[in-house]
C-alpha cells in the first residue's frame, strides 16, 4: 500500500522503499563509512558544520550519497544518478525523499543506525522546528532505549511512540511480530518507509495515543520513548504529551505492566518530578511498587527547575528575549506543581511468576553505558533466583561466577612507613559499567569466583589462608553476602 505523508511529499510506497535501500547498502553507505570520512564525531555535527564536512567528502558514489542524505546538501541530478543508479533514482522520486530536477534536493535525513536506514526531518530547519508533528531519527534518547533493550528472540514486540520507527526496526530483527504505534500519523508513514528502506514486513502500525491500539494484548518486549518531557507547552508531539507534571510517564509505566506476557521485558525512557532534591525517586518507586513485576529505575539526569528549562528550551538561546520568556513559563508551571527536581531516565520491568517482587534504584552515567541488554536480563534471572532463598545466608550454598569482566581497584595510603589498604572499589567493565564499593577482602574474593566452589566454602578456605579470626571470619561473611547480593542483583555475577 502506498501512502503520502501529510503536509509533506514524501510517500511510503514500499516497493520504491526497499529498491532505494539496496541502493544505499550497495553503496555501504554505513555508519562506519561516515565515520571513516567525516571522523568520529560527524554525527555529533550541527547544519553549520556541512562545509566543513563537504569538504572531506572524496568524489566518490558513496561521497554524493552522504553529501545529500547525512549533510542534507543539494548534488547534481548526474551525480545522484551514478551513485544509485537509474533504478535508485527513479525509486528516490516516487518516494518523495529529495526534490528532482537538474539538483537532487534532499527533503529528509537518512541516517545509518547500525545496519539500518532511519529517514527523519533531521536536520530540523526552521519550518521543521514550529511544526508539531516534528519526527526525530536515532537521538541521544534512542540510543539510551536500544542500549538498555533485551535483545532475546521474542515472538512479539510493542513499541509505543514509535516516532521514526528505529524502536520498532531494531525488535524487528529478533521478534517474529512487532506492533508500533504513535499518535503522530507523520511519524507512522516515517516509520512505514523506513520498515520499507530496510525490507522488514514483520511490523505492523497502528495510530492511537500510548498503549490504546494495543487493545488487550500481551507481549515479550515493550519498548517506549513517548513524549515524556514535564512540560508546560503542547509544542512537539515527539516531546511534549500534554499531561500534567509527570502523568504521562505514570501511564507508560502502568500500561507497560499490563500489557507485559509472562517472562516479558519492558524497557521504558520516562521522567518524573520531586518535592524534594535529597528524595528524587519516590514517585518511580511508588508506581513500580504496586505492580506484578520486578523493576529496575535507572537515574540519568536530574536537574532543579530553572535548569531543566532551560536543557529543554536551549533551541532558543540566540533570542534572548524568547528564552527568557520561555522560562519564565517554564519555571512558573514547575512551581505551581511544588516541583523542584525534575528527574529523566529508564524504568526496566519483568514480569514473572511468583508473589514477591523487588524494586531498586541505580544512577547510570550516559557517557558509560554501552549495550546492557544481556546484563539487564541475567540481573532479572537473577533477583528471581534469590526471591526463592527462605535467607540470605542460604546464598552461601550457591555456586557463583563473574558473568562481566570487571575491573578491582584498591585505595592505598602511607601509614607508619608501610601502604596500607583503606578501600576497594569494583567497577562492571561493560554494560552500565557500575561502581561497587565495599571492603577490599570479600571485593578480592568475588573477583576470583569462577563458579568452581560453593560460596560458603570459598570464604572458609579464604579464612583458612589468611588466617582470620572468628570475629573476622563472621564480618568477612556478612561482607561476602552483601557484595554477592549486590553483584547478582546488578548482573554481573551469575548463578552456575
Amino acid at each position: 500500500m502506498i501512502r503520502r505523508m501529510a503536509t509533506a511529499h514524501v510517500t511510503a510506497d514500499p516497493g520504491a522503499a526497499r529498491t532505494l535501500g539496496e541502493a544505499f547498502r550497495a553503496l555501504d553507505y554505513s555508519e562506519g563509512a561516515i565515520s571513516r570520512l567525516l571522523g568520529d564525531e560527524a554525527y555529533a555535527g550541527d547544519p553549520e558544520d556541512a562545509p566543513v564536512a563537504e569538504r572531506r567528502l572524496p568524489q566518490t558514489e558513496l561521497g554524493t550519497v552522504i553529501r545529500a542524505f547525512f549533510l542534507q546538501l543539494p548534488v547534481s541530478r548526474r551525480a545522484a544518478g551514478a551513485a544509485l543508479g537509474r533504478r535508485g533514482l527513479a525509486a528516490l522520486e516516487a518516494t518523495g525523499l529529495a526534490e528532482i530536477g537538474a539538483e537532487v534536493v534532499p527533503r529528509v535525513r537518512i541516517l545509518p543506525v547500525g545496519d539500518l536506514l532511519v529517514a527523519s526531518d533531521d536536520f530540523p530547519g526552521e519550518d521543521d522546528e514550529s511544526r508539531s508533528d516534528y519526527v526525530a531519527a536515532y537521538t541521544p534518547t534512542s540510543r539510551l532505549l536500544d542500549s538498555l533493550t533485551p535483545r532475546r528472540r521474542v515472538g512479539s514486540a510493542l513499541d509505543v511512540g514509535t516516532g521514526s520507527g528505529v524502536q520498532a526496526l531494531l525488535a524487528a530483527r529478533h521478534a517474529r511480530r512487532v506492533v508500533a504505534t504513535d499518535v503522530n500519523e507523520r511519524a507512522l508513514l516515517y516509520a512505514e518507509l523506513n520498515a520499507a528502506l530496510n525490507g522488514l514486513e514483520n511490523i505492523e502500525f497502528r495510530r492511537g495515543s500510548l498503549f490504546e491500539p494495543a487493545g488487550g494484548e500481551y507481549f515479550d518486549l515493550v519498548t517506549c520513548n513517548a513524549p515524556y518531557v514535564v512540560s508546560p507547552e503542547n509544542r512537539w508531539a515527539y516531546r511534549d504529551a500534554g499531561f500534567r507534571a509527570d502523568e504521562a510517564s505514570e501511564r507508560v509505566v502502568q500500561g507497560a505492566a499490563d500489557h507485559l506476557a509472562d517472562g516479558g521485558f519492558a524497557t521504558l525512557l520516562v521522567s518524573w518530578v520531586a518535592a524534594d532534591e535529597d528524595e528524587p525517586d519516590e514517585r518511580p518507586i511508588a508506581w513500580t511498587e504496586t505492580l506484578d513485576c520486578d523493576s529496575w529505575i535507572l537515574p540519568i539526569w536530574g536537574s532543579d527547575a530553572l535548569g531543566h528549562s532551560a536543557t529543554w528550551n536551549d533551541h532558543l538561546t540566540d533570542d534572548r528575549a524568547r528564552f527568557g520568556a520561555a522560562l519564565d513559563t517554564w519555571t512558573d508551571y514547575l512551581a505551581r506543581l511544588g516541583v523542584r527536581w525534575v528527574s529523566e531516565g529508564a524504568v526496566v520491568l519483568h514480569r514473572r511468576a511468583g508473589r514477591r517482587f523487588s524494586t531498586r534504584v541505580d544512577e547510570v552515567e550516559e557517557d558509560e553505558l554501552e549495550e546492557a541488554g544481556a546484563q539487564i536480563e541475567r540481573a532479572f534471572a537473577a533477583r528471581a533466583r534469590l526471591a526463592e532463598l527462605k535467607r540470605r545466608a542460604d546464598l552461601l550454598e550457591a555456586t557463583l561466577s563473574l558473568a562481566v569482566p570487571v575491573r578491582l581497584e584498591h585505595e592505598l595510603e602511607p601509614r607508619r612507613g608501610r601502604v596500607a589498604v583503606t578501600g576497594a572499589t569494583l567497577q562492571i567493565e561493560e554494560g552500565t559499567h557500575t561502581i561497587v564499593e565495599g571492603s577490599p577482602r570479600a571485593l578480592e574474593l568475588v573477583a576470583t569466583l569462577d563458579g568452581s566452589a560453593r560460596l560458603g566454602d570459598v570464604l572458609q578456605m579464604s579464612a583458612a589462608r589468611l588466617g582470620l579470626s572468628e570475629t573476622e571470619t563472621s564480618q568477612l561473611r556478612r561482607d561476602l553476602l552483601d557484595l554477592s547480593h549486590e553483584l547478582l542483583e546488578l548482573g554481573a555475577l551469575r548463578f552456575c
